[in-house]
């Protein structure tokens, strides 16, 4: 009974099996979830269709197409007018946001004990996760193959595992409250120990802050040329629907594509622009090419044709400011990369130089990701590439970010020390509330012996004999008593500075009255305090014995 009670192999397997067996049907609760609420939004638009193409067969499937269109997966439309099928390549990226959050909370939930579940492994649980919601997409595949909006399964194989990898991954990390490490032994070293200096922490949060400063002001871009040009973006909506259902699944479908419209934006702020089809390219320089544009509100945003003006030219400030918001977080953050309080040496020019470009290379990189998120064919012909090209943003984000970025935080980092060291001459402290440099006594060349450091709450007194030093065994640090050889200057000295120590515990004695080349007998002892004078003398213990033994007889 005891080894089976100690030793339960049997019922901790099973409850770990069970625990992963209950994560995969997590993941495909969640790919139901998301396939649901985006066939409900098309039911929902076909009902308030009053000329519908087809029923609702043909409906379900492309709610499943829509569906694997928010994975990334490339769709085709095997019937056109040219004849040949067309790929639909761009993804809508707000439309991204749902499987991933699904994914994301699912595999959270499943990563933390419950009560009757013990707490699976970190890479099970991201496995459990992502085998079940990949088998409700392959059903999704195959159901979607019959529809008008079929998904190439290549594309499906390439898009579907990573995504949904990814954001299990993230909501396992989470539950295991986002470790920055140890990272895995597989890694090399070197990358590991780069990984774990502080610089490449304040890279990685510059690079978010620049990531945000692009988008942000790709945003402000459009959304000023769409007031700019609301006549044109109203009359494309009226246009394009005469029913009040089919202009408002237009408005969603806008609405989804706001943050296309934000990366293409901001690829036009620093300078490469992107491509209106093939052989069409718009930049802040000039619109060239012959653009195949498709009607639609959010590309009446569109700059006009011919080369740029001084007003296509300020959409320069993006990058700019993306660039500057780099730089100031490496600046400012150059002081807090060691930690506060604990000794950790300041960051040095090299390592703030070395954030800036680190943190534009992953401006790059994420400009570049999103660039290639961003776009896509929309057919074949002119309408075979559409939107930024990807390399091409990737390297425009990193040169704007490094040639702003590094500048800007050295400036910001010499400008705080310039204050620091204005503000630090005493014992103060400098920019930004830091403690600053304390000052060391040094000893007078002709002094005898060193005077030893005094402990940081009592000043050192003048005079301090040789066997105060707390190095010999036999200190006593709180030695009252006066001693034969110590002169009155020095015990007065050594009292006072103990009293000033004690922040106003200790007592006010007046001063000794002694004659002058007198001996002194210590400090004056208040009226009615007891003292070792008036200490009752101890007993004889030789009459106590001699109370107490017997009389002997003669």
């Amino acid at each position: 009974m005891t080894e089976a009670t100690d030793h339960p192999p049997a019922l901790v397997q099973g409850g770990r099996t069970a625990a992963l067996a209950g994560a995969c049907v997590r993941g495909a609760l969640a790919a139901g979830l998301g396939l649901g609420s985006v066939t409900v939004l098309v039911m929902v638009i076909w009902i308030s269709s009053p000329y519908p193409d087809s029923g609702p067969g043909g409906a379900l499937h492309v709610a499943a197409g829509v569906w694997l269109l928010a994975h990334g997966v490339e769709l085709v439309r095997p019937a056109t007018l040219e004849g040949p099928p067309a790929p639909v390549g761009v993804v809508p990226l707000l439309l991204v946001a749902l499987p991933v959050w699904l994914v994301y909370r699912t595999a959270r939930d499943a990563a933390e004990p419950g009560e009757a579940r013990p707490k699976p492994a970190a890479s099970g649980a991201v496995g459990a996760v992502t085998v079940g919601y990949l088998l409700v997409a392959a059903g999704a595949v195959g159901y979607a193959a019959g529809g008008p909006l079929p998904a190439a399964p290549l594309g499906a194989a390439l898009h579907l595992p990573p995504l949904v990898a990814l954001a299990a991954a993230a909501g396992v990390w989470t539950a295991h409250g986002r470790p920055s490490g140890p990272l895995p032994a597989w890694v090399p070293e070197r990358i590991r120990v780069e990984l774990a200096r502080s610089r490449t922490a304040v890279a990685v949060r510059a690079a978010g802050v620049g990531l945000g400063a692009l988008a942000g002001g790709g945003a402000v871009l459009v959304a000023v040329s769409l007031v700019w040009h609301a006549g044109a973006a109203r009359e494309s909506l009226l246009g394009l629907s005469g029913v009040w259902s089919g202009r408002m699944a237009l408005l969603l479908l806008a609405l989804a594509l706001v943050p296309n419209a934000a990366v293409w934006g901001a690829a036009y702020g620093l300078g490469p622009g992107f491509l209106l089809g093939t052989g069409a390219t718009a930049t802040p320089l000039a619109v060239t090419g012959a653009a195949g544009l498709p009607p639609f509100p959010l590309l009446a945003a569109l700059p006009a044709d011919g080369r740029g003006t001084w007003v296509n030219w300020t959409a320069a400030v993006v990058p700019v400011a993306a660039g500057a918001a780099v730089g100031w977080y490496c600046g400012w953050r150059a002081r807090d990369t060691g930690v506060r309080g604990t000794g950790v040496r300041d960051t040095g020019v090299r390592d703030t130089a070395v954030a800036a470009l680190l943190a534009a290379v992953l401006v790059g990189a994420g400009a570049a990701v999103l660039a290639a998120a961003s776009g896509g064919p929309l057919g074949t012909g002119r309408l075979g590439a559409f939107g930024p090209v990807w390399w091409r943003v990737g390297g425009a984000a990193m040169a704007w970010t490094a040639g702003l970025g590094v500048p800007v935080a050295l400036a910001l980092r010499a400008w705080r020390r310039r204050g620091e060291d204005g503000a630090g001459g005493g014992a103060g402290g400098g920019a930004g509330g830091e403690p600053g440099a304390v000052p060391v006594p040094v000893p007078s060349p002709d002094a005898a012996t060193p005077a030893p450091a005094a402990p940081a709450s009592v000043a050192p007194a003048p005079g301090r004999a040789p066997e105060d030093d707390p190095g010999d065994p036999a200190f006593e640090p709180y030695d009252f008593l006066p001693a034969s050889w110590e002169e009155p200057s020095a015990r007065e000295a050594r009292w006072t500075a103990l009293k000033e120590a004690s922040g106003g515990l200790m007592a006010t004695f007046p001063p000794p009255p002694h004659a002058a080349g007198a001996p002194w007998a210590g400090p004056a002892v208040p009226e009615g305090t007891a003292t070792d004078d008036d200490a009752p003398a101890p007993p004889d213990e030789d009459a106590d014995d001699k109370g107490a033994r017997p009389p002997q007889e003669s």
